[in-house]
């Protein structure tokens, strides 16, 4: 009885080994993917980031050219304005 108890014991003990070693095995691929990925991701916002540095000076170009659209559109909507005035609406 003893010797059946302590085979039936080492088989549960070697069952739960074997388990916990699937599952780190798992994680372990599971990390390394994680690991990749972000490397992957890093390297994209590096890119982005490269990619986009150039946009400040032409977004002041464009911001320039914004601003005298505005003074020409406050300009027209004052003279609609008085147009509407003259014609009483």
């Amino acid at each position: 009885m003893g010797t059946t108890l302590m085979y039936l014991s080492l088989a549960v003990v070697l069952i739960v080994v074997v388990v916990l070693v699937i599952y780190l095995v798992g994680i372990i691929v599971a990390l390394r993917k994680a690991n990749r990925n972000l490397g992957q991701l890093a390297g994209g916002l590096q890119q982005i980031a490269a990619d986009t540095q150039p946009l400040t000076e032409k977004m002041t170009t464009i911001n320039g050219a914004l601003r005298q659209l505005h003074t020409g559109l406050v300009s027209a909507d004052g003279h609609l304005a008085a147009v509407v005035r003259v014609l009483g609406r």
